[in-house]
């Protein structure tokens, strides 16, 4: 018996060791949410941005992140874990911790509702309220295989990042279009995007964007425009509908898929777009049609 005592004593010294000097959070806050991984990834680092002293220190993956949010009194730092739950529900589980203060809180919180773990709840309220009003905005609806292509275009390159996609596109509409009318170019299709790196971990991206035209001898120059023709693309494909800052959802989504049923993709998605975002109207009434291209040697 008194070596059974001992070893209970034992273990509840090295429990409360453990709780009060080697545990990495200090609270944890666990929700749900219905979209995919990618999407809220990058609602997370949108709503940062609104924030008056928060800072994504670093990424691993997009399926966790480290973030510091300074308040008046303390910085608190958050480490966000990301896991799918299905095709399109997402579990979220934050490990909150005061930089200054944590050895305090352990022993607060087995005994009283701290304002600690009040302000963490708060904030992670903001951020769930942010997520809902950015899911109620976009629709993505997987639409199978299908093929983009062949098209002949010209296109710009665009080095940018995935927030700044659509105002890189903005940035260059007037060139692709009205250069081209005005050099009396035959438009042939929808403008699109053709994405040739994207870096998943710093939302780094390059594309070309691309307008369809009618192949001739005698095209124009400009130090800027370039042109060539696009093979046929076998892809799985998505519709997107909502503001073109955020398509990038639908090729997490598109990701997602290819996973699940096994299939090779490219992991270099190509958007067409089937409305100006100048004219405004209902963003959910945007279209864009977003492929991700098979790997030559996938099954089709």
């Amino acid at each position: 018996m008194k070596k059974f005592i001992v070893a209970i004593g034992i273990l509840l010294l090295g429990g409360l060791i453990w709780y009060l000097f080697l545990k990495s959070y200090d609270y944890k806050v666990t929700f749900k949410a219905k979209a995919n991984v990618g999407a809220v990834n990058q609602t997370i680092k949108t709503w940062n941005i609104t924030l008056d002293d928060g800072k994504i220190e670093s990424t691993e993956g997009i399926d966790a992140l480290n973030q510091t949010l300074g308040f008046a009194d303390s910085t608190h730092i958050y480490h966000w874990k990301l896991s799918v739950l299905n095709d399109s529900l997402t579990k979220i589980q934050v490990y909150a911790k005061d930089k200054d203060h944590s050895f305090m809180n352990k022993l607060k919180i087995p005994f009283k509702d701290t304002d600690f773990e009040k302000r963490t709840r708060k904030t992670l309220l903001d951020f769930h309220s942010k997520l809902k009003e950015h899911i109620g905005k976009i629709r993505i609806t997987m639409a199978g295989k299908d093929v983009f292509g062949p098209t002949y275009c010209a296109y710009v390159e665009v080095s940018t990042t995935q927030f700044g996609k659509a105002q890189g596109m903005m940035n260059n509409f007037p060139l692709l279009s009205n250069f081209l009318v005005n050099n009396k170019v035959k438009l042939n299709g929808l403008p699109f995007i053709e994405v040739t790196s994207w870096d998943k971990v710093t939302d780094s991206l390059k594309y070309n964007f691309c307008y369809p035209i009618i192949a001739s001898d005698s095209l124009p120059e400009h130090p800027l425009l370039k042109y060539k023709e696009l093979k046929a693309k076998p892809a799985l494909k998505a519709i997107y509908n909502g503001n073109y800052i955020t398509s990038d959802r639908a090729w997490y989504a598109l990701l997602n898929q290819a996973e699940k049923t096994k299939q090779e993709v490219t992991g270099l998605p190509i958007e067409v777009f089937h409305n100006n975002p100048n004219m405004g109207g209902d963003e959910l009434l945007w279209k864009a049609e977003v492929y991700l291209p098979l790997k030559e040697d996938s099954d089709e």
